[in-house]
């Protein structure tokens, strides 16, 4: 049964619509611990603190953090195959270009590949800077987040790549998440006006959301 779920075009597409829906869960729920910066260093850095001590006493120390790691990675790894498999196979049933040159697809489904690659390379940045502090650009204090975040938005090439990333994430929340409604069932000639209205609420708010951060630290209101 799993087998056949993995082969299946319908079974990858399935995948990618639940992997795609869980990162989104994650984004929501890591957005609004985001906007804790703008409540200042102790309430930011706090909020960091409990995501290393959540689950306690029952799991360990940063337990609940890697639990959640963990799955998020899965998910990443598991959207990127599927995309990837179901493009190659869309290219072998498509050999040949379209005759016609104007473009059938909306901008936001034209650029959801490329959206992907440069999400995915935004992600290793973003570790790297953030979490290991392998290319932070200034003294790089783990017990100190709100500090590294200020460092990081303080450089013009860490808005630079925050804020392209963002623009590539809200796109693709934009045309992932009506697809994903429509392979898993739930979009109908009733709904696809709600769920289209949906996705582009979703997407506002979380490019928006997100670019608040660079722009606040830009402008001197986190500081």
């Amino acid at each position: 049964m799993t087998r056949t779920l993995w082969d299946s075009t319908v079974g990858k597409k399935t995948i990618m619509a639940v992997s795609g829906l869980m990162m989104l869960g994650f984004l929501v729920a890591h957005l609004a611990g985001n906007l804790k910066i703008f409540f200042g260093p102790g309430e930011f850095d706090g909020y960091a603190h409990w995501l290393r001590t959540m689950g306690e006493p029952v799991l360990h120390y940063e337990w609940g953090l890697w639990i959640a790691r963990v799955g998020l990675i899965a998910a990443v790894v598991l959207h990127g195959v599927t995309a990837y498999q179901l493009s190659r196979r869309d290219i072998k049933a498509r050999p040949a270009k379209y005759v016609h040159k104007k473009p059938r697809a909306s901008y936001a489904t034209r650029t959801m590949r490329w959206g992907g690659v440069i999400l995915g390379l935004f992600i290793v940045w973003h570790i790297l800077d953030l979490t290991t502090g392998t290319v932070h650009s200034g003294d790089f204090q783990p017990a100190h987040p709100y500090q590294n975040v200020i460092n990081t938005f303080s450089n013009w090439y860490g808005n630079v790549i925050y804020i392209v990333a963002v623009l590539a994430m809200g796109l693709h929340v934009r045309h992932g998440f009506w697809s994903a409604a429509q392979t898993l069932g739930v979009g109908s000639a009733a709904r696809d006006r709600i769920l289209k209205t949906l996705a582009n609420l979703l997407a506002a708010l979380l490019t928006v959301g997100f670019i608040s951060l660079p722009v606040g630290v830009m402008t001197g209101i986190v500081s």
